[in-house]
């Protein structure tokens, strides 16, 4: 069966075409500048084909319009008609409390996704516009939702809960939620494969470093804690969020600088983080340039992006009495081996032990690069939330065909 799985944002649709339950990837690309100038798809297919359209593209819907021509067309396409999509699988950024796993999309899941809005306000509505696009245009195929939070619905109340007045708990659903659930689902349970380990019995800590970062601490099969909280902004420090800061601090600069709400939040969200400390650039690449001819702040920015790696790992290993892997993803994660390595840097005393050649010479692709005699293995794995999201949906499907006979 074919999946067709969408990743919509405020001005662009990713979407990748599935064979089911093959893994093979038959088409991929991006629609870019959604609304604005200067609009263009880029498409590849599985044979290297390539194609670049660019023209006007107002909204959503027409940019999903288009993706489809082209998917079906004679010179690009992967498919004859549009027919032949069984499934359309949706990442959908925030669900709040409301569901903790990946759901058959019905008008009483949009309902409750549309109540989720708030929590997200950047990102759920473009998620929405191409479950409303999708329902609009192909209105008999299934369409299933899968979610960045979703993974870490199963921590406890003692990690998702903050030190506030219960009562706003109870009434705006303030906590912790976590993001990039989909990745670190996807490069835990790939690391276990690799490695032979049952997923359902071993201590990970996943590390997906990129420009937005998060780590996870995941027992027994499920996500026990993680860095990011009810926004992206906490945790670590990231390409232009600043990441764990004292709410004091942050009261304190708003009075000194007189400034709103709005000011305040483009201020921890767009101009903090490794942008922010370093001066330079909010790509990791620029500051480590930037490092090595002797710029004093971006080794500072280094120095504390690897340090809260190294310390949450720590509390991590501790809050689950033990750690047995540790897994890197994300851009940084993936290739940036100065980062990486020196992240791990003094955690002998964990049973942790690089090595260091191997790490240093390992970019993008799955690797172990711990040594053979340490304790915690430690691995590199490419994430890749569009296979994840394909898998669900094709659970999914598979679950709805089941209930239906076909």
């Amino acid at each position: 069966m074919k999946i067709i799985v969408l990743n919509c944002g405020s001005s662009s649709i990713k979407y990748q075409l599935f064979e089911m339950p093959s893994k093979n990837v038959l088409a991929k690309g991006l629609v870019d500048k959604i609304g604005l100038k200067g609009a263009v798809i880029k498409h590849k297919r599985d044979d290297g084909t390539e194609a670049k359209l660019e023209g006007e593209i107002l909204d959503h819907q027409a940019g999903i319009e288009y993706l489809l021509g082209i998917l079906t067309s004679a010179k690009y396409g992967s498919i004859r008609s549009l027919d032949e999509i069984d499934a359309v699988g949706h990442r959908v950024v925030h669900a709040g409390e409301k569901f903790s796993g990946s759901v058959y999309i019905t008008d009483e899941v949009i309902d409750a996704l549309e109540e989720c809005v708030e929590l997200a306000p950047l990102h759920n509505p473009p998620n929405l516009k191409g479950i409303y696009a999708m329902k609009e245009l192909l209105p008999e195929v299934p369409q299933v939702g899968v979610f960045d939070t979703a993974f870490h619905q199963t921590m406890p109340p003692k990690a998702y809960l903050y030190g506030i007045p219960y009562a706003l708990y109870e009434k705006y659903k303030i906590r912790r939620y976590g993001f990039h659930g989909t990745s670190h689902k996807y490069v835990s349970k790939r690391a276990c494969e690799i490695l032979g380990l049952d997923f359902s019995a071993v201590k990970i800590i996943t590390c997906h470093l990129g420009n937005g970062a998060s780590m996870a601490a995941i027992s027994g099969g499920k996500s026990v804690d993680t860095s990011m909280g009810m926004t992206p902004i906490e945790g670590l420090i990231m390409g232009t969020r600043c990441g764990d800061l004292d709410v004091g601090a942050l009261l304190f600069i708003a009075g000194k600088e007189e400034t709103s709400i709005q000011y305040t939040s483009t201020l921890v969200n767009k101009f903090s983080g490794m942008l922010g400390v370093s001066g330079v650039s909010s790509d990791m690449r620029d500051i480590e340039t930037a490092a090595e001819n002797g710029n004093e702040r971006a080794k500072v920015a280094m120095e504390m992006y690897q340090y809260r790696v190294r310390k949450y790992i720590g509390a991590y290993a501790a809050a689950m009495g033990g750690i047995d892997l540790i897994i890197f993803t994300g851009g940084i994660g993936e290739n940036d081996t100065i980062t990486r390595t020196r992240s791990l840097d003094g955690l002998e005393f964990l049973g942790v032990s690089i090595d260091v050649e191997k790490s240093l010479k390992s970019r993008g692709k799955e690797e172990i690069i711990s040594a053979p005699d340490s304790k915690v293995k430690v691995i590199v794995v490419p994430t890749d939330e569009e296979l994840m999201i394909a898998t669900d949906t094709f659970e999914i499907y598979e679950e709805i065909a089941e209930k239906a006979n076909i």
